[in-house]
């Protein structure tokens, strides 16, 4: 037997070995597990369609199914409580992609075709997977007024005015008269009637509200009838803004009269938030009620000026003609160095192209008229940012027209040129307006009033935040280089200002940033304290988490874009008491039968490792036979 064996193992053949197995198709069955589907009366019909799905034993002899279910997240189906606080059925089609790539096969989706997360989910299903919608919900028609979104900036200036732009919807076949409101606390500060009908289903309103107060504003928009609803929950939303006071005392210091100074009061000033005080430097006792200076052609007489603001540190904004004594400026300055003749020289503007201080598009600068200045050249003494450089003739010079400097914390901004009040009159002339003139006199000045001081600690956060929101808030700290720290230490402490409740979180560090979810927050106004511990920096804010449930703004389903998605991937829509169809339908469609997969193992004779161990076996024991029977 052993001789046999050992020549079977030096000719070495290949032994096959076939088994066949059968594969089925894969039929996922995912079902909505979010509030909305309470909302919309489905919970039962849901569970009754689960039962009835799962109990179907022919079913699951040709399919391979498999049960999901989703909210804000996919998952595999463990139980039904319809407690999700958001609805994603982009993120269903995204998922079902990844898990049966290149498989050709059907799709039972059991939800009300309510979305709140994600893209349009009617064309996010992959073109080999027919989608069979079930749909869940009262699908009779309910007049319903609804605010189905506000849109609004974050921040807005004190005794200014903010856009509010308003989305209403209404479901219903009447015709349908309706107030809309919104209310500062108990004030009502906007109010509208408006009519809705079969054909006039939407509007959309573009509000302007004053910012008469300070900080953190939280306004409620209402939409009412005298049509009893089935639900009022989405007929009021709330929304919050941060409203800022920029209101600054800017004085322009000369001593001389010159049109220029009534033309940059009167542009400065467009602006509410800003006073200007036209003032000799002789009057000037003290700096302190004043956060920016416009020194008008300096001379000696500015000498204690210059002098108190080295203490007050306030950013400075330098405009320089033919009276304007060049040897002091240079005394008092470290940015530019003056080196000028007595003769008078008329400048033209360039605009150049790649300033970045801020935003400035080109209004005509080479086409406004010269500006006069004494002939010679201006050299920058530090890093300067030049927004306009001046030409004679055509011919570009090296010396600038408008740029700006920046020591540290102090900036500084020179304009090298008298009778800009031409320029304003141009612009009108132009324009019809002084707008494009007053808006870079603007930034200029904003440029000017901000303090450029670098925090280590940078904290970035919403205002206001709607319940069942992932309320993000997001950091940085820096060290001393400014540098991004990833060894820093954060962590968040946030208060319930009605509760005095706190709660204490560690920031986790993501890419280039630290992070926390504050999620589970209840309703109500929060302050918090985020802190650094090793270097012990801390920032402090405020913010709103309102009481407003996207899931239950609905009270119909969607059956509308449920049959585009069963017509976009070739499905078809049912309901529940279809079931049976549906599930007949399935059982009977020929293209998706199981396949019978054989499989062929080809294996060498040499690789058994069992009959190695035989042939070992085999041989030890004739040996120990013969040495036993003396034939050895």
């Amino acid at each position: 037997m052993s001789w046999v064996i050992l020549f079977l193992l030096l000719i070495n053949p290949v032994i096959s070995i076939k088994s066949n197995e059968i594969q089925k198709t894969p039929l996922p069955i995912v079902f909505d597990n979010s509030k909305s589907i309470s909302e919309v009366k489905g919970t039962a019909s849901s569970l009754q369609l689960y039962e009835k799905i799962k109990s179907d034993k022919a079913l699951s002899a040709k399919f391979d199914v498999q049960f999901y279910a989703f909210d804000d997240t996919f998952e595999v189906l463990r139980t039904l409580d319809f407690k999700g606080k958001q609805s994603d059925i982009d993120g269903v089609a995204k998922n079902l992609k990844q898990l049966y790539r290149n498989k050709v096969h059907p799709i039972v989706l059991v939800t009300d075709g309510n979305q709140t997360l994600g893209n349009d989910y009617v064309f996010s299903f992959k073109e080999n997977a027919d989608v069979y919608p079930i749909v869940l919900g009262d699908t009779t028609t309910v007049i319903d007024l609804k605010i189905n979104q506000i849109n609004v900036n974050k921040y807005a200036f004190y005794k200014n005015k903010f856009p509010v732009e308003v989305l209403l919807q209404y479901n219903g076949n009447q015709q349908v008269s309706s107030n809309f409101s919104i209310a500062n606390g108990n004030q009502i500060v906007c109010k509208q009637q408006l009519v809705f009908s079969k054909n006039k289903r939407s509007q959309t309103l573009r509000l302007l509200l004053d910012a008469n107060s300070v900080g953190m504003s939280t306004y409620k928009a209402t939409i009412t009838s005298k049509i009893k609803e089935k639900n009022t929950y989405n007929n009021s939303k709330k929304f919050a803004v941060d409203i800022l006071d920029q209101r600054s005392e800017i004085a322009i210091v000369s001593t001389i009269n010159h049109p220029d100074i009534s033309a940059l009061k009167r542009s400065i000033e467009v602006n509410k938030q800003r006073k200007v005080t036209v003032v000799n430097p002789k009057e000037i006792k003290s700096l302190q009620n004043y956060s920016l200076l416009i020194l008008y052609q300096p001379n000696s007489f500015f000498s204690a000026v210059f002098e108190q603001n080295k203490v007050a540190k306030l950013n400075t904004f330098v405009v320089t003609g033919t009276s304007t004594d060049f040897n002091f400026l240079n005394q008092q300055q470290t940015e530019l160095q003056f080196k000028v003749s007595g003769q008078n020289e008329n400048y033209l503007a360039h605009f150049e192209n790649d300033f970045n201080l801020f935003a400035q598009d080109n209004i005509g600068f080479e086409n406004f008229p010269p500006l006069e200045h004494k002939f010679g050249t201006i050299v920058p003494k530090t890093n300067t940012s030049t927004l306009l450089s001046a030409r004679i003739n055509g011919v570009q010079l090296q010396n600038p027209l408008l740029t700006f400097a920046e020591n540290g914390t102090k900036r500084s901004a020179y304009l090298l040129g008298e009778n800009v009040w031409k320029w304003r009159l141009e612009s009108h002339l132009n324009s019809n307006s002084f707008t494009n003139f007053d808006l870079l006199t603007d930034k200029i000045i904003q440029y000017l009033a901000t303090n450029s001081t670098k925090n280590n600690l940078t904290v970035n956060f919403d205002s206001f935040y709607d319940s069942g929101d992932n309320i993000l808030i997001s950091a940085a700290y820096f060290n001393k280089n400014y540098e991004f720290d990833d060894k820093a230490q954060l962590t968040i402490r946030v208060e319930n200002k009605n509760t005095k409740a706190t709660k204490k979180y560690d920031l986790l560090k993501t890419n280039s940033q630290y992070q926390v979810n504050l999620d589970g927050l209840a309703p109500g106004s929060y302050s918090f304290t985020l802190t650094e511990i090793k270097s012990r920096s801390k920032v402090t804010g405020f913010f709103e988490v309102s009481d407003f449930d996207l899931e239950k703004q609905f009270v119909n389903p969607d059956k509308l874009r449920l049959n585009q998605l069963a017509d976009a991937t070739k499905g078809s829509l049912y309901y529940p008491n279809q079931i049976d169809s549906l599930l007949d339908k399935l059982i009977a469609d020929e293209n998706y039968l199981p396949i019978q997969k054989q499989t062929i193992i080809k294996t060498p004779l040499i690789d058994w490792k069992a009959l190695l161990v035989f042939l070992i076996v085999l041989l030890s024991v004739e040996w120990f036979v013969r040495k036993y029977n003396g034939m050895l």
